[in-house]
């Protein structure tokens, strides 16, 4: 299906949702609302499209995610205008979409999803051959700096000491054309959700003055399952403002 025509699909799809709409019962106040599973299906669907097509931090995504929020006939409105303009400039071709090119966050994503199948790959060798074990950050941080090489050239390392005395030096990478900053961490004993967090936090706040830095990802690798809810904390962590961008990506999937 090409991509105009799945956004069709789901304008129309839009379109059924609000069809499913039902006046309240007499002496029932409220808003009254659309059939809230349809909805739900629809706005998942169409929040996965626009990721995988423009990015979660392209307009329209933001758009959609800001304003869909419940299933009334205003909100889901909304979705269709917004779903109607990509198609409008997709036929147009005023906007590319993830078949002509793909944002450089979402090739660090990628790069996020596929680490931990990138390590375990790495530790099954012909004839037993010496191979990078993933022990530590280090370890993390020159497996990852290697896969940005595939898809990024101007790699620069950024090594700064945090505030916290006693903590170890840490190195940053900074794409400097596409103006990225890639944070790397590995959970391990003594350093779960509450610590990551924290040091997120005080990470996220440094990098707002950064004179090179429009957007901070955060990428946490957490083979142990030592976080208890990676999409919780991704969330509070997450942020689109004018000053910085942060997307936060635990891995794996748990």
């Amino acid at each position: 299906m090409r991509v105009s025509e799945k956004v069709s699909h789901l304008i129309e799809k839009g379109k059924g949702v609000l069809a499913s709409h039902k006046p309240n019962p007499p002496n029932v106040i409220g808003f009254p609302t659309c059939d809230t599973g349809l909805f739900a299906t629809w706005k998942t669907q169409s929040l996965s499209f626009l990721e995988r097509q423009f990015s979660s931090t392209s307009p329209y995504y933001i758009e959609f995610q800001d304003k869909v929020q419940r299933p009334h006939r205003g909100s889901i409105s909304t979705g269709i205008g917004v779903l109607e303009a990509v198609r409008e400039e997709i036929e147009s071709g005023d906007i590319s979409t993830a078949s002509d090119t793909i944002s450089p966050i979402q090739i660090i994503r990628n790069i996020c999803d596929r680490f931990h199948l990138v390590t375990r790959q790495l530790r099954t060798r012909y004839s037993d051959r010496e191979t990078i074990d993933i022990q530590d950050e280090y370890d993390v941080q020159d497996l990852f700096h290697a896969l940005l090489h595939l898809n990024f050239e101007d790699i620069r390392p950024e090594e700064w000491a945090p505030s916290n005395a006693g903590k170890s030096t840490r190195v940053d990478f900074l794409l400097k054309s596409e103006r990225i900053v890639v944070e790397i961490k590995k959970t391990r004993k003594g350093l779960g959700s509450k610590e990551i967090g924290s040091q997120l936090i005080e990470d996220i706040h440094r990098y707002q003055t950064h004179p090179d830095c429009d957007a901070l990802i955060c990428f946490v690798y957490d083979p142990d399952g030592r976080i208890s809810n990676p999409r919780g904390l991704e969330a509070d962590l997450n942020k689109d403002t004018d000053s910085l961008i942060v997307q936060t990506f635990i891995r794996p999937y748990g």
